[in-house]
């Protein structure tokens, strides 16, 4: 179970990907990939959600797909059959993760305030989404709950973009970020796969950069 997140923190960013059709779902995938990135976070905001990450699921094996905005238990349910391998919600829903719990499924629920932090930890919950994080403080709010929650670590996501994505990554609770600058829905749709994957792997050079990882070969 602990599997699936570690290596969103290995990764160290987590597209939010909003696909409107799923026969873009396998070539954005390939795109990803190509730039270094090895995960995405299909989110539940079209109906093409649960095709698309079942076309990547059976197709690209190596990437490592996940559902999200996951707001009930039924579409936690759906992202499970089609293949999804965590789950990620952008509030804390006892049902929904209750459910993941229970099914042995990955979930990464949103917290915005200590309370809802405090709720995570009482179902054994220490990797959370922290969204919206700019409209929530950033990197300010972030270093805040440091000290009471020493041992949480946080995707922020929302309003994250390349320009300020070393501040967040240089906060030792960030496991990664989570954002949609590298492959929006605009840019899905139209088929730019090219400019995701150069998006992707400037992204990817930010994470090895401010972590320190060492560079590879395109």
């Amino acid at each position: 179970m602990a599997g699936a997140l570690a290596a969103l923190s290995r990764i160290g960013l987590v597209p939010v990907i909003t696909i409107g059709s799923p026969r873009h779902a396998v070539p954005l995938a390939e795109a990803l990939l190509d730039g270094g990135i090895g995960c995405a976070e299909v989110t539940f905001r079209t109906p093409s959600a649960g095709e698309a990450i079942h076309g990547i699921s059976s197709t690209c094996g190596e990437l490592l797909v996940g559902a999200g905005t996951v707001l009930t238990v039924e579409q936690a349910e759906q992202a499970t059959q089609a293949g999804a391998q965590y789950v990620v919600a952008p509030g804390f829903d006892p049902a929904v993760v209750g459910w993941c719990q229970e099914h042995n499924m990955p979930v990464v629920p949103g917290v915005a305030t200590p309370t809802e932090i405090s709720m995570a930890l009482a179902r054994g919950l220490n990797l959370v989404k922290f969204f919206p994080a700019e409209a929530m403080g950033g990197v300010q709010m972030l270093q805040a709950l440091s000290a009471p929650f020493a041992g949480v670590r946080f995707i922020p996501t929302g309003g994250i973009t390349a320009t300020n994505l070393p501040q967040y990554l240089a906060l030792p609770n960030v496991a990664a970020c989570g954002g949609s600058w590298m492959a929006n829905e605009g840019m899905i749709s139209a088929g730019k796969f090219t400019e995701i994957t150069r998006l992707s792997r400037q992204a990817r050079a930010i994470v090895r950069q401010v972590r320190g990882e060492p560079e590879v070969s395109p």
